[in-house]
């Protein structure tokens, strides 16, 4: 038998998790620099002056980090489809240069397609920093089925 995950291995109720993840100064800036030019990912002074009150990385960083964390604990020892996208994203608190991440997915539901050997897995994902809760995401990717 494979060590392979696939449809079947994932339960309603099951966690999985994953990290830790160190966010540097450095990284904030250059993934900002590429996708997320705003001045309070780019510029300390600005990011003081803004609402979230100094450096913070931006949003759709989190969101990369936190599938980096996926991808290292589960993605990469699964038989992963992709996905049709993400449900719902929220960025709860600034994600600061030395915070360290973790993650925690929760699978919430799991429905198997009626016509292909594929199945949906629905997940929450909770990433923390060592002080609190900083974002939430709910996505369902694809998984495929065990041959019979």
């Amino acid at each position: 038998m494979s060590d392979l995950l696939y449809f079947e291995d994932f339960k309603p109720g099951q966690i999985f998790e994953a990290g830790p993840y160190e966010v540097t100064k450095d990284e904030i800036f250059e993934f900002a620099r590429a996708f997320d030019p705003q001045p309070h990912h780019l510029d300390e002074e600005a990011a003081k002056q803004s609402m979230l009150g100094g450096l913070a990385a931006s949003g759709w960083h989190v969101c990369a980090m936190a599938m980096r964390m996926f991808c290292d604990a589960v993605l990469s020892r699964a038989a992963s489809q992709g996905a049709p996208g993400i449900e719902e994203a929220r960025w709860m608190k600034p994600v600061r240069p030395g915070d360290v991440l973790r993650l925690e997915i929760e699978i919430v539901e799991t429905r198997p397609s009626k016509s292909k050997p594929i199945g949906f897995v629905k997940l929450h994902w909770k990433v923390f920093s060592q002080r609190e809760q900083v974002a939430f995401f709910i996505s369902s990717p694809i998984f495929s089925r065990r041959a019979a």
